[in-house]
């Protein structure tokens, strides 16, 4: 595995995966749940704080440890590997593929806006999305980075338009309408919303070992993605509130529509599709880079997944680790066809199991504090142990939010998960007949 990726292609991959569809529907939402605008722009600032403060963690964790199976590797090291396990199958058949199927399928819907394919024109769009990112990471690192650059470079441009358009050439909502308040505010729930738009940054200790320069490089990639990040989400939202106001924004639908509407005309509508069909390429790229990863590192480590653990040195990719992916996403694009309910199904699919081990990666920090001291470690989380515990509670309430949001939905992603012990079981008893 050579060092191919620089901070800034670490940065640009962090921002890509992020700033995805969710700045473009969650305000609305966050609008409702908040009630006022003091409230309504806290929950953002808390949103960035919140990652600032898991980044912080994994940067601990990236600097000390890289390696491309990140969470993967930390959980090794501290829990062992029947935890590992469970997360790299969990992360395999679940919530990297479900996280893929569902971008596609937000690709998929938008995409149909503009030019119908027929019935299950989402899911043909949704299918063809996955094929040719998976093809374009398969013909080798460079193009795929490449690929991720020129997409978060077009979302990034396309928010300052949408920005400085409102900012600088709205006219501001009328002073004389007063927003009547919500006969509820729920700001808890506000912020799983406004956690669940800042998802994402994670992601980039999968690259940890293919990162140049000093170790650390991933710091400074994860603290300059996510300041970056955090004052793009504000910034839109202050246009968002500018344009619309706080009564606007909670009765829209589609906010960026709507401010963009009151911009540039109908014209505006055509702009945001094409925005929310790019950041969803962009979440997807993204996704998919750093999903291959846990398959290769799964595969060095049990020999009954060997098959996945071999590097093509040509391409600097996991290639079969990635092919795999790629037809699993596709097998959970056909399940979201079959439920009709495509996005929705991906959501209640993933979101639980993905807090969990969110929330087991993080306890892997203080794990490894106390059982590998000896470790050097380039960047040190600040105010050990408050950060990592402060980040512990925030994954906590967000697995406790997911399961009251899913409900039922979250016990297919549940019992996936349940099904990777007889597999763990298997390859344990392959390794010691091997042995």
């Amino acid at each position: 595995m050579k060092k191919t990726l620089t901070v800034v292609d670490a940065a640009s991959l962090i921002i890509g995966i992020v700033i995805g569809v969710g700045i473009f529907k969650a305000p609305s939402l966050v609008a409702h749940y908040t009630g006022n605008t003091f409230l309504f722009f806290a929950a953002w600032v808390a949103g960035g704080a919140v990652s600032l403060i898991g980044a912080l963690c994994y940067a601990e964790l990236a600097t000390a440890y890289p390696h491309p199976g990140g969470d993967y590797h930390y959980l090794m090291l501290a829990f062992g590997k029947k935890p590992a396990f469970l997360f790299a199958w969990a992360r395999m058949t679940v919530m990297q593929t479900g996280s893929i199927a569902m971008l596609a399928f937000i690709l998929g819907d938008y995409l149909s806006r503009v030019f119908s394919l027929g019935a299950y024109s989402s899911s043909i769009y949704a299918a063809a999305g996955i094929i040719v990112l998976t093809l374009v990471n398969a013909a080798g690192i460079k193009e795929g980075r490449i690929t991720q650059k020129l997409l978060t470079l077009m979302i990034v441009a396309g928010m300052l338009f949408i920005i400085a358009g409102g900012l600088f050439f709205a006219a501001p909502v009328p002073s004389g309408v007063a927003p009547s308040p919500p006969a509820g505010t729920l700001p808890g729930l506000a912020m799983v919303f406004v956690l669940l738009t800042y998802g994402g940054w994670n992601e980039a200790v999968y690259i940890s070992a293919e990162l140049r320069g000093s170790k650390k490089g991933m710091f400074r990639s994860l603290i300059w993605s996510i300041t970056i990040i955090t004052l793009l989400y504000i910034l839109i939202n202050a246009t968002y509130w500018k344009v619309l106001g706080m009564q606007g924004m909670r009765g829209s639908e589609a906010v960026a529509y709507d401010v963009m509407l009151r911009i540039t005309g109908p014209g505006g509508a055509a702009l945001v599709s094409f925005l929310v069909a790019v950041s969803a390429l962009s979440s997807m790229n993204g996704v998919i880079i750093t999903g291959s990863r846990t398959n290769y590192a799964l595969g060095k480590e049990f020999s009954l997944f060997r098959f996945l653990g071999r590097w093509e040195k040509d391409s600097a990719t996991p290639l079969r680790a990635l092919v795999v992916q790629g037809i699993i996403s596709l097998l959970l694009v056909l399940l979201g066809t079959v439920t009709m309910r495509g996005f929705a199904t991906m959501v209640e699919f993933t979101a639980p199991v993905f807090w969990f081990f969110f929330f087991l990666a993080t306890q892997s920090l203080i794990v490894l504090r106390l059982k590998d001291a000896k470790t050097t470690r380039p960047f040190r989380v600040p105010l050990y142990p408050v950060t990592p515990i402060l980040f512990c509670c925030a994954c906590l309430f967000m697995l406790i939010s997911s399961i009251q949001y899913t409900g039922v939905g979250a016990l297919a992603g549940v019992a996936l998960l349940c099904a990777g012990l007889p597999f763990l079981m298997i390859s344990k008893h392959q390794t010691m007949q091997e042995k």
